[in-house]
């Protein structure tokens, strides 16, 4: 059996993703019950500081794959030069972002190894990785255990794991290891900007809206918005703002459920659920969203949920800590004024 515990370093043009940090952490102590030793894995053009970073973290030793065709992110490139590296792991720790879930699918392949994706909790036990994930939009718990001689590639949930120190004393062998790519047919033409603001996957806050923000009657328009989906829409807009507020004080993100997104409310880059983000917060604040399974698995694992709904049979309640009944639209702002008034600002 392979003598490694390796984890990959997810990272965008030399800015590590935190998550990468918590599977570091979450490495070192499954490689310790083991016996074993973690080496970090980076993939990129001049991440030598990447590799002293994750050595700091708690990796033993960091190998470096340079290469014009890894400067950025394109899965076959680095799928193939991961498994190469990866080929004689006992257990590959990934943390879960869009780039990953797409990497460890196409490393699995190319090692003919199992996958457990968005892994909560993992345990080595009789010496067998033993590693906890949901199932069925997150009403279930599987446990996966890891058998043979193949490696066990998994994807940690951003949140679930703490994320260790950074300690600079530590040292570890930094080894440049030369791989020859297989060519590629795909090619980066360039990035988009996406909104500012805290990032939904890290955010230790997340203050959610759904398609209550736009249920607000007596709120007019202006006079030249006549089309009654515009008017919604703005409606929707102006709770938006509420919500965005509320998050802009407590210093999290703003997230949607998927309805407020299909109606054109807020982006896509703001949705939580089953398809679209998953998010382990240590506050999760859902106003005006009902709680349909989907969005239940993108956020049933937040350490606190506060629920603000009109409806009081409505689902989320039986998940929430924290319920209030009534009017998101004068229960929000009220609360946003306590919470200044509390924190003094």
């Amino acid at each position: 059996m392979a003598a490694n515990v390796f984890v990959y370093i997810d990272h965008f043009k030399g800015e590590a993703l935190p998550a990468s940090w918590e599977a570091v952490g979450t490495a070192r102590v499954v490689a310790d019950q083991l016996g074993q030793s973690v080496l970090a894995v980076v993939l990129g053009s001049e991440v030598e500081a990447l590799a002293k970073a994750a050595i700091a973290h708690g990796a033993d030793a960091a190998h470096i794959v340079e290469d014009t065709a890894l400067a950025e992110f394109r899965p076959e490139p680095y799928a193939d030069a991961f498994s190469r590296v990866a080929a004689d792991a006992h257990l590959v720790v990934m943390p879960t972002s869009g780039r990953t879930r797409e990497l460890a699918a196409m490393v699995a392949v190319d090692l003919k190894a199992g996958v457990a994706p968005d892994v909560i909790a993992i345990e080595v036990k009789d010496n067998r990785i033993l590693a906890t994930r949901p199932i069925y939009a997150g009403k279930l718990l599987t446990k996966i255990v890891a058998v043979g001689d193949r490696p066990l590639i998994i994807t940690l949930r951003s949140r679930a794991f703490p994320k260790p120190e950074a300690d600079s004393a530590r040292t570890g062998e930094v080894t440049k290891v030369p791989v020859e790519l297989k060519a590629t047919t795909t090619e980066v033409m360039g990035y988009s900007a996406s909104e500012g603001g805290v990032s939904l996957t890290d955010a230790a806050v997340i203050v959610s809206g759904g398609r209550g923000v736009s249920n607000n009657p007596g709120l007019e328009p202006p006079a030249g918005i006549t089309d009654e989906k515009e008017q919604e829409i703005w409606r929707a807009q102006q709770g938006f703002k509420l919500i965005e507020d509320l998050a802009r004080t407590l210093g999290g993100a703003v997230g949607a459920s998927r309805a407020a997104v299909d109606a054109a409310y807020i982006t896509y880059a703001h949705q939580v659920g089953q398809t679209g983000k998953v998010v382990a917060p240590d506050l999760y604040v859902a106003c005006g969203i009902s709680g349909a399974i989907q969005h239940l698995a993108g956020m049933r694992t937040a350490k606190t949920i506060v629920a603000i709904n009109k409806d009081p049979d409505a689902p989320i309640f039986k998940l929430a800590r924290f319920g209030v009944v009534g009017d998101l639209h004068s229960i929000v702002p009220a609360f946003n004024l306590a919470l200044k008034e509390r924190l003094g600002r």
